[in-house]
């Protein structure tokens, strides 16, 4: 081999580990997303508008990682686990199932409700203002309204003497305060109270037919269940009863009203939290915000 040759081929190896090294990924700040239901799920989309509007893209200056539960508390544990196993500067958590099993799988990483129905019931947090550890994010508000639910339905249905709630087993942590809200409205109105707590959707038609031979004349229904709507609304007409939810779907879906904050625009408010603490905020000093629409 003539010398010129060796040293061009000496120059081009050492070249080599530049090149390679010019060529590799920048490092994105990782935002792992756990989410309390099924893919396709409107939270995807809200949460992307929310982070395009900061200015985030996706590959370009962050990468986001979805994690779906399909609404099983066996599965939020597993891919909460799975998500901190990737060492994500933020953990965003949608709904109390979401939120209860990211708690449980990290002490140290951020974690943002995206929303939490009950955080100060629960203990989530130490007050709206402070929240004071590792979670803050957006309450919903869903186990605060019981009364105006009750008030609207006795509204809209003349005589109404009996109301039922669909909730989930105690499993799900939301349910204890959704449910108690609920009774509490009730009892004030002077009407008879029907909880009925299900594992899954397997168990909606004997609930409903439980709901029938109580004589309930409306379901309120939790949130959590949103994503059946449609086969909860045609149960509640085949036995008679005014369907309530927090879902404007639902009602579209032949529901007869609903009450409860603007989810989407929540779901794209957590974008504002993921900021921030990406920016170096710490959670316990993030406020956090309840709707103020319904």
């Amino acid at each position: 081999m003539r010398r010129r040759d060796l040293i061009t081929l000496i120059g081009g190896a050492a070249a080599l580990p530049l090149a390679a090294r010019a060529q590799r990924p920048k490092k994105f700040p990782l935002i792992g997303v756990l989410v309390s239901a099924s893919p396709p799920h409107p939270f995807a989309d809200a949460f992307w508008r929310g982070l395009h509007a900061l200015g985030y893209s996706d590959g370009e200056n962050i990468k986001v990682e979805f994690r779906y539960t399909d609404g099983r508390s066996d599965r939020a544990e597993e891919y909460a686990e799975e998500l901190v196993r990737l060492s994500p500067d933020v953990i965003v958590a949608h709904y109390a199932l979401a939120v209860s099993a990211a708690m449980r799988a990290t002490r140290t990483i951020p974690i943002v409700m995206a929303p939490h129905g009950a955080p100060l019931q629960l203990g989530i947090i130490d007050s709206l203002a402070r929240p004071g550890g590792k979670v803050t994010g957006l309450s919903g508000m869903d186990a605060e309204i019981g009364g105006k639910r009750v008030e609207l339905l006795r509204e809209l249905i003349p005589n109404l003497r009996s109301i039922a709630a669909l909730a989930a087993t105690p499993t799900n942590p939301y349910s204890g305060p959704f449910v108690e809200d609920l009774r509490l409205g009730v009892t004030r109105a002077g009407l008879r109270f029907e909880p009925i707590l299900i594992g899954g959707p397997s168990e909606f038609r004997s609930a409903f037919a439980t709901m029938a031979k109580a004589e309930a004349q409306a379901v309120i229904v939790m949130p959590f269940f949103d994503p059946h709507r449609v086969i909860l609304v045609e149960l509640a007409a085949k036995h008679r009863l005014a369907y309530m939810s927090g879902s404007r779907d639902a009602t579209a879906a032949g529901g007869l009203v609903s009450m409860a904050a603007n989810f989407p625009e929540l779901y794209e408010r957590a974008a504002f939290y993921v900021d921030k603490i990406l920016k170096g905020a710490k959670p316990a000093d993030l406020p956090v915000e309840q709707p103020t629409k319904f």
